[in-house]
């Protein structure tokens, strides 16, 4: 049997935690926003259902990588372990 793994430091699941909102928040508001051309100079401006669907996205992204992928981006950059359910 598996040993259990060790809980992180509080700081660095939040400090993750936030990078990944960040991260997610970028990537996916840029993409989302050059399909419909709501990029601006700065960056992008998402209005409407573009808006809506940046953070269901970002729910998506925090809810599949945390239950099913062992973790996000940054959780696997800092070296957090997320132990999965039992099947």
């Amino acid at each position: 049997m598996a040993e259990p793994a060790q809980r992180a430091p509080m700081w660095k699941r939040v400090i993750a935690s936030i990078l990944d909102f960040f991260t997610a928040f970028f990537a996916f508001g840029r993409a989302l926003g050059y399909a419909p051309g709501q990029t601006t100079s700065g960056g992008f401006n998402l209005n409407g259902w573009p808006a809506l669907l940046l953070f269901a996205l970002i729910i998506v992204y925090f809810f599949v990588g945390r239950r099913y992928l062992g973790g996000t981006l940054w959780d696997r950059i800092f070296g957090i372990a997320r132990p999965q359910p039992a099947a």
